[in-house]
C-alpha cells in the first residue's frame, strides 16, 4: 500500500510541476515585456503578440489534445506536450528577433496544449477514492496559485538580476525533470485508438473556431466591442463552432461525442466556470496595473504586494478546502468562494488614488483566497460526470472554459476601463484619477460577473443524491453521476 501511496504521489507531484510550468509561463511574460521589448526592438502592437500568440495556440487546441489524449494515451500526449513546451522555451531564450520569438511562444502554447488538457484526465483516474481525489485537487490547485504569483516575482527577479532570456530558458530544467520522472510515475494507458474518434473534419472546425475566437477577443481592446473587425470575425468564430457541434452530433465517429455536454451539472459547471475566471482573472491583471500605473510600484513590487492573495489562495486549497468539501458538499464550498470573491472586487470598487497598502488592498488580498475554494471545487463539478473514456476531452473542456472566461474577461474589461478613463480625462480629471476611474469600473463588472456565476451556480447546478444521481441528459443508457455531496469528480 505504502508504495501505491508513493506511487501515487509522485506522479501527483509531476502532474502539478507540469501545471505550475504552464501557469508560471503565462505570467512571467508579462512583468519582461518591457525588456524584451526595448531589446528586440518590438513595435508596441508586435509586442502582444509575444502574449497573444500562447494565448490562440493554447486555448485553440485545448480541446482537439484533450480528446487525443483519450485516442492515442493520455502519458504520451502529456510526454510530447512537455517535449514540445521545453524544446520552444529553449528558442525563445535564444531568441534575438520579434519573429523567432513569436513563433516560440506559439510553439509554447501548442505544448502546454498537450499536456494541460490531459493532466485531470490522468488525476482522475488516479485517485478514485472521494477524499483522496478531494485531497489531492487541492493540492494541484495550490501549485495553480503559486505559479500564477511566482511568475510576477521571479519575472522581475529574473529579469533585473540576469535578463529575460532567462525567464524561458527557466522552464529547462523544470521540464526535462517532469519528462524523466512521468516516465515511470505515470500510469501506462493505450488509449482507444484513433479509429474512435478520428473527425478530421471536426477537429479542423474546432480548432480554427476556438483559435479565431480567442483572437477576436485578444483583439478587442484595439478594436472595440462593437466594430466591424470584432463582430465579423466573432460572427465567424461562432459559425465554425456551431458547424462542429452540428458535424459532431451526426458523425459516425465524433471528436467530441455530446454526450458529455447533456449533463446539467456539467454544462451548468463550464458556464459557471467561464463566468468566475472572467471575473476572477481581472483581479491579477487590474490590480497589477492600478498598482503600477497609479500607485507607481514596480514590477517586482507588484508581485510582492500580490504575493499575499497567491498565500491565501494557496493555504484554502491545500488545507483547508477537502475539508470543507467533505462535511459540505462541493456545490456549497463553490458558492461560498464565490462570495469572498465577489466581495474581494467590490472592496476594490472603492480604491482611491492614493492608497494605502494595509488599508486599501489587503482586505481584498486575503479575501480572494475565495479562490482557493472556487477553483477545485469547480473542478470536482465539471469532471463529475465524465466517464473513463472520456476523461481527456472533459479536462481539455474545462480547461477551454478556463481559458475563454480568462481571454474575454481581461479583453472586455480592459477595453471598458480604457473607455472609461478616456471619458475622465476629457472631463478634466487627472491622469491618476482618471486610471482609477477606469479600473473602478472593471472591479465593479467583474463583481458582477462573479455574482452572475454564483446565480448560476444556484439556480443551475445540483447535488445528486447518492444512489439516485441526475443522469446525463436524462439518457437512460448514461451512467449516474457521483454524489458531489461526497467530493467526487
Amino acid at each position: 500500500m505504502n508504495a501505491v501511496l508513493r506511487a501515487r504521489g509522485t506522479a501527483l507531484g509531476v502532474l502539478s510541476a507540469a501545471m505550475l510550468m504552464t501557469i508560471l509561463d503565462g505570467s512571467i511574460v508579462t512583468v519582461a515585456l518591457p525588456a524584451i521589448q526595448h531589446d528586440l526592438g518590438f513595435s508596441p502592437t508586435g509586442l502582444s503578440w509575444t502574449v497573444n500568440a500562447y494565448l490562440i495556440a493554447f486555448g485553440g487546441l485545448l480541446l482537439l489534445a484533450g480528446r487525443l489524449g483519450d485516442l492515442v494515451g493520455r502519458k504520451a500526449m502529456f510526454l510530447a506536450g512537455n517535449a514540445v513546451f521545453t524544446a520552444a522555451s529553449l528558442l525563445a531564450g535564444a531568441a534575438t528577433s520579434p519573429a523567432v520569438l513569436i513563433a516560440a511562444r506559439f510553439l509554447q502554447g501548442i505544448g502546454s496544449a498537450m499536456a494541460a488538457a490531459v493532466v485531470l484526465g490522468i488525476l482522475v483516474t488516479l485517485y478514485t477514492e472521494p477524499a483522496e481525489r478531494a485531497r489531492a485537487i487541492g493540492i494541484f490547485s495550490f501549485t495553480g496559485a503559486a505559479g500564477a504569483s511566482l511568475g510576477q516575482v521571479l519575472g522581475g527577479v529574473l529579469t533585473d538580476a540576469l535578463n529575460w532570456h532567462w525567464i524561458f530558458l527557466i522552464n529547462l530544467p523544470i521540464g526535462l525533470l517532469t519528462i524523466l520522472l512521468a516516465l515511470p510515475a505515470l500510469p501506462r494507458d493505450r488509449g482507444a485508438g484513433l479509429a474512435a474518434g478520428a473527425d478530421v473534419a471536426g477537429a479542423l472546425l474546432v480548432t480554427s473556431g476556438l483559435m479565431l475566437g480567442i483572437y477576436t477577443v485578444v483583439k478587442i481592446e484595439q478594436y472595440g466591442v462593437l466594430s466591424a473587425h470584432t463582430l465579423g470575425l466573432g460572427a465567424l468564430a461562432v459559425a465554425l463552432l456551431a458547424g462542429f457541434t452540428v458535424r459532431q452530433a451526426t458523425a459516425r465517429n465524433p471528436l467530441m461525442p455530446l454526450r458529455i455536454l447533456r449533463s446539467r451539472t456539467t454544462s451548468g459547471a463550464y458556464l459557471t466556470e467561464i463566468l468566475a475566471f472572467s471575473g476572477m482573472f481581472s483581479f491579477q491583471v487590474m490590480v497589477a496595473l492600478y498598482m503600477q500605473n497609479v500607485l507607481g510600484y514596480g514590477a517586482l513590487e507588484t508581485g510582492l504586494a500580490m504575493l499575499p492573495a497567491a498565500v491565501a489562495i494557496g493555504t484554502i486549497s491545500l488545507l483547508v478546502y477537502a475539508r470543507l468539501a467533505r462535511r459540505f458538499g462541493e456545490r456549497a464550498v463553490l458558492l461560498a468562494g464565490l462570495v469572498m470573491l465577489a466581495a474581494a472586487l467590490a472592496l476594490l470598487v472603492r480604491v482611491p488614488v492614493h492608497a494605502a497598502y494595509a488599508a486599501d488592498l489587503l482586505p481584498p488580498m486575503l479575501l480572494i483566497a475565495g479562490g482557493g475554494l472556487v477553483m477545485p471545487a469547480l473542478t470536482g463539478i465539471a469532471m463529475s460526470g465524465a466517464r473513463p473514456e472520456d476523461a481527456g476531452l472533459a479536462s481539455g473542456l474545462f480547461n477551454t472554459a478556463q481559458q475563454i472566461g480568462m481571454a474575454t474577461g481581461v479583453a472586455v474589461l480592459s477595453t471598458l476601463a480604457a473607455a472609461r478613463t478616456d471619458s475622465l480625462l476629457a472631463a478634466g480629471d487627472t491622469a491618476a484619477a482618471a486610471l482609477t476611474g477606469g479600473y473602478r469600473l472593471a472591479f465593479g463588472v467583474g463583481a458582477a460577473l462573479l455574482a452572475a456565476a454564483f446565480a448560476v451556480a444556484v439556480l443551475v447546478l445540483r447535488t445528486p443524491k447518492p444512489g439516485g444521481a441526475e443522469k446525463a441528459g436524462g439518457d437512460a443508457a448514461a451512467p449516474a453521476e457521483p454524489s458531489t455531496s461526497s467530493v467526487t469528480l
